[in-house]
């Protein structure tokens, strides 16, 4: 009695939801009427712009210096200290803590001695890359609202 009951609540929430959307079409982006050519028109162009971007950006890495040289081990220590006592005891606050936390430590670590660079380029190349990342995503905002 109780199951059929839900099973009737959960149709009548279906079927509202169906009629709402009944008059809905393929066009309709975000849930508002219209904007399906802005949608995809900016999504390609932001997409574009942002490869294009990406694509002039050179990423290297250095050594892992933490008091001196070489030093990557010892940030190991308090995430294997934990993941120990985690092991012992899965319900081990201090456990979790150290576990995150060294987690955390060794993340910082590897985006601190991370280098970027953005590779020489032309203004006009910039421009471009710029125009179609941010024209791209202000389509794409175009787009969600009622037309």
């Amino acid at each position: 009695m109780i199951v059929a009951a839900l099973r009737c609540r959960a149709f009548v929430y279906t079927s509202a939801i169906l009629v709402l959307m009944a008059d809905r079409r393929y066009s309709d982006v975000g849930g508002t009427p219209g904007g399906l050519g802005h949608f995809l028109i900016g999504f390609a162009m932001a997409c574009t712009g942002a490869y294009l971007l990406a694509n002039h950006v050179i990423v290297g890495g250095s050594y892992w210096g933490f008091y001196g040289t070489n030093s990557f081990g010892i940030t190991l220590l308090p995430m294997m200290i934990g993941i120990a006592m985690l092991f012992f005891n899965g319900r081990s606050v201090i456990g979790w803590l150290l576990t995150v936390a060294g987690a955390l430590f060794i993340l910082a670590g590897v985006i601190a001695n991370m280098h970027i660079y953005f590779q020489p380029t032309s203004l006009f190349n910039v421009i471009v890359m710029l125009v179609l990342l941010f024209g791209g995503l202000g389509l794409v905002a175009r787009a969600l609202r009622e037309h």
